[in-house]
């Protein structure tokens, strides 16, 4: 039986921890089928998504994420974060996301898609497979930070000049179990007609 998608939705966060055990192409694929399965601009489906297994690539791209975390990420969110997120966000750039298993890099074809749209398409489809691996208990993260180097990034996975690398997504089972996320109740950010009459 399937998770409540409510439950899954308020389960869903960021892992960035991963254990070795491996994860299945059947377990990759429902994930990969729930982010197709996403809304685009003018339903051109502008996603492309490469699945990384192989050690050296995947510790390549960790390296990016390393590189992208200590010469410019850390002294921006320090003091932005609070302190055990910051240290959980640098325990993963810097090593823990490089362990997955799987490392989902979603690309954007711009010859499919406008560049203006490359967002709004492909992050609901992101959405969709971070929900679907929730579902599954598997773990993962919406991470931009290798994208700071598309051009290595894009050498190292041998993309065409028109597929454009937008996140990496680590899949993996969790190495600990986390809770659920904390949020703001939706009521504190919402309004009725105008901005300012509380919900």
């Amino acid at each position: 039986m399937s998770p409540d998608f409510f439950d899954v939705v308020t389960r869903q966060r960021a892992h960035r921890a991963f254990s070795d055990r491996p994860v299945t192409d059947h377990d990759l694929a429902r994930l990969l089928d729930a982010a197709v399965h996403a809304p685009s601009a003018e339903n051109r489906q502008p996603w492309e998504f490469v699945v990384v297994r192989d050690p050296h690539r995947r510790a390549a791209i960790g390296e990016l994420m390393r590189r992208g975390w200590e010469e410019s990420g850390r002294e921006f969110e320090r003091g932005r974060l609070p302190r055990a997120l910051f240290e959980d966000v640098e325990r993963g750039a810097t090593g823990g996301i490089a362990t997955a298993p799987v490392h989902v890099v979603v690309c954007a074809d711009v010859a499919r898609g406008l560049e203006q749209t490359v967002g709004s398409s492909v992050f609901p489809a992101v959405q969709n497979l971070l929900l679907a691996a929730t579902a599954l208990g598997l773990g993962s993260a919406l991470t931009t930070i290798a994208v700071g180097y598309a051009h290595e990034l894009a050498a190292l996975l041998a993309l065409p000049g028109h597929v454009r690398p937008v996140a990496v997504v680590p899949v993996g089972w969790p190495a600990r179990p986390l809770g659920r996320p904390r949020r703001d109740p939706f009521g504190r950010h919402t309004h009725r007609e105008v901005f300012g009459v509380p919900w």
